[in-house]
């Protein structure tokens, strides 16, 4: 195994930072987007815009993160593509995805009224936050078409290995809406609306810009009729579903964290809302990794290059592990640092820290499943990130909170840690399986 880490050069090792490095730094700016907005709408006068701009908000970054299946597909075809120096194959995917981009964006568009009626009653609103979600949502559906669209186009560049031009539209794109949300929220005295403005103007400037570079990586070849036969979309669709079901799984679970925890307390609720914030940090970073791995796998999968594959996970997983160590002593020192920080409330520090333990654990056994995930985005495997997903909620997280349940909230975080454990053990079972053919030269396990 030691062989692994240190074969051949330090370009590999290279490689995987340079891809990594501009996807951590472009996650970092979005919390920190979210905090300018933040201040923003709290300096509106009262606490209903606050509170109807989050719930509404809210509702958007779920349907956008269902919807990840774009961006996870389109990276390990595009990357496959990449493997095969196949500049045709990889228009036909960004050509392909953009249709059903396009449609999801034009029913988010269609059913907002829909959405509207749900944020209000989901959040049992008043009539004063109420109109803060209806201003805000009015205006902010109509980024839907682009933002779904940038998906793909940010899947499908990291795929190619372009993750600095990402980082670039991706900061470039945040500072204006920054900017753009202060003047027209604060100076123009547009509120909540001027806020979604400038979200959908950022949101469009990022589609011309994604779409320039991609089109330039492909030298500009046009769409052809055939890539949209119902043969052509047939492994592509079911790719899709498979990581759409993963989606879903996996929102289910969250949700379940965040409703139990109500039957609880509400204080329990804001608890649970403070430890997740070092979940949040956590991934930043493993997140990044987890791209970079996704490039570099789906190129070695094209070229069928299944010992370089291989190594390449490797390296991965030691890159994934180290950082999560890293993430982990940080946690150690300074998490009750880390607490003030987000919080100046005392009873809940004081409530924090009988769960110390579970967030000084916690990037120890996320890093698995982040990096097994990148890796079968970029193997374009979606059955198994499915099946180990509905595995490990079902099988795992539900039973063990079952189980434990009468210890309160300590079971809900026992299950969550497990659920994270047998996601990483089992998409790794299963890679190891694959593995084991490649080392047999049979080819692609089906």
């Amino acid at each position: 195994m030691l062989s692994v880490f240190t074969s051949g050069s330090r370009t590999e090792h290279k490689r995987i930072l340079a891809l990594a490095l501009p996807m951590i730094l472009s996650n970092i700016t979005n919390p920190l987007l979210g905090m300018v907005d933040t201040a923003i709408v709290g300096h509106l006068g009262a606490s209903y815009f606050l509170a109807g701009t989050a719930v509404a908000s809210m509702l958007i970054t779920q349907i956008y993160w269902l919807c990840g299946f774009l961006r996870m597909s389109a990276t390990g075809l595009s990357a496959q593509a990449l493997g095969t120096k196949d500049k045709r194959a990889a228009a036909r995917i960004f050509y392909q995805l953009l249709v059903p981009a396009c449609l999801l964006g034009t029913l988010v568009l269609i059913f907002a009224p829909v959405l509207e009626t749900l944020a209000i009653r989901f959040a049992d609103a008043d009539i004063q936050t109420a109109g803060v979600i209806h201003h805000y949502l009015v205006v902010r559906v109509w980024g839907a078409p682009a933002a779904l669209a940038n998906l793909l186009l940010m899947g499908w560049l990291i795929g190619q290995q372009a993750t600095r031009t990402v980082m670039m539209i991706q900061i470039a794109a945040n500072l204006a809406n920054a900017l753009l949300s202060y003047v027209l929220a604060i100076k123009l005295g547009f509120a909540v609306q001027g806020v979604a403005t400038a979200t959908v103007l950022a949101e469009y400037g990022i589609l011309v810009a994604s779409l320039w570079a991609v089109l330039k990586r492909i030298h500009w070849i046009g769409p052809q009729s055939t890539w949209f036969s119902a043969a052509g979309y047939r492994a592509v669709l079911g790719l899709n579903l498979d990581i759409l079901l993963r989606n879903l799984a996996l929102q289910l679970t969250m949700a379940f964290m965040v409703f139990q925890a109500a039957r609880l307390d509400s204080q329990i609720v804001a608890l649970n809302a403070l430890l997740m914030q070092f979940f949040v940090l956590t991934a930043l970073g493993l997140d990044g990794i987890a791209y970079a791995v996704e490039a570099l796998v789906g190129e070695a999968r094209g070229r069928q290059q299944y010992q370089l594959l291989h190594q390449r996970v490797v390296r991965g997983l030691w890159w994934s592990g180290l950082l999560a160590l890293l993430y982990s002593l940080v946690f150690v020192i300074f998490d009750r640092a880390i607490l003030t920080l987000l919080t100046d409330l005392p009873e809940l520090i004081h409530l924090a820290r009988d769960y110390l333990h579970y967030i000084w654990l916690l990037p120890l056994v996320s890093h698995w499943c982040f990096l097994m995930d990148g890796v079968f985005i970029g193997l374009t495997q979606g059955r198994a990130m499915r099946n180990t997903m509905l595995l490990s909620a079902f099988g795992v997280f539900l039973p063990l909170w079952w189980l434990c349940q009468t210890a309160g909230n300590h079971a809900l975080w026992l299950a969550f840690l497990a659920f994270l454990a047998a996601r990483g053990i089992g998409l790794g079972w299963v890679y190891w399986r694959r593995w084991q053919v490649w080392q047999q030269g049979s080819g692609e396990p089906g």
